[in-house]
């Protein structure tokens, strides 16, 4: 989590942009290639693209690949877009923490944090720097529990194992007996033949 802050840090003292009349935000997108798979199916690829958005104006959005000159003007965006990117495949999505509202949300991405395990790890410096204090309780909290409930999954997990065995030995004894009792009869038949005879 240090190297995040760290870049969170870098990004924070990155300047802004001169025209501060446009909005950027860098994402994934799934672009469908020339070639096809052994099924005959498209081949499709992540590639980085750029929304630009005019503040004034939510019309209006540009919807364009990354470039290097997007990057180079919108180095703090970017930043965000790798910081999101990184974290997200090591942990929780922060809109999957059903504890954070919408705005709670936004607050964490804006300040590079974006799952709730990078959240619940910050140092309490850091959270208060950021100013996160509530947020950084509840996913504390939230880990916490889901480890207990981890534990409670486990045993029950455990539980079913052995009602599963016990309901086939339960099975396995009743065809014993059954077995006995027609061993029984047999030998009963085989007695009274005898004595018949």
């Amino acid at each position: 989590m240090d190297m995040d802050f760290a870049l969170f840090q870098q990004m924070a003292e990155q300047k802004m942009p001169d025209d501060n009349s446009v909005a950027a935000r860098f994402y994934d997108k799934a672009v469908k290639t020339a070639e096809v798979n052994a099924n005959g199916l498209p081949i499709f690829q992540n590639k980085t693209y750029v929304e630009i958005r005019l503040k004034d104006n939510n019309t209006e959005v540009f919807n364009q690949p990354a470039t290097a000159e997007k990057i180079k003007r919108f180095p703090r965006e970017y930043t965000l877009y790798q910081m999101a990117k990184k974290q997200v495949q090591q942990g929780t999505p922060l809109e999957q923490f059903a504890f954070l509202d919408a705005a709670e949300v936004a607050t964490c991405k804006n300040r590079g944090v974006f799952t709730v395990e990078a959240l619940a790890g910050l140092e309490s410096e850091k959270v208060k720097t950021l100013g996160l204090d509530e947020e950084h309780k509840m996913a504390v909290l939230f880990l916490k529990n889901a480890k207990q409930n981890g534990a409670l999954q486990k045993i029950s997990q455990q539980e079913e194992t052995y009602q599963n065995e016990i309901t086939a030995l339960k099975e396995k004894i009743a065809w014993l007996e059954g077995q006995l009792a027609r061993q029984s009869d047999k030998s009963r038949r085989g007695r009274k033949k005898g004595e018949d005879a």
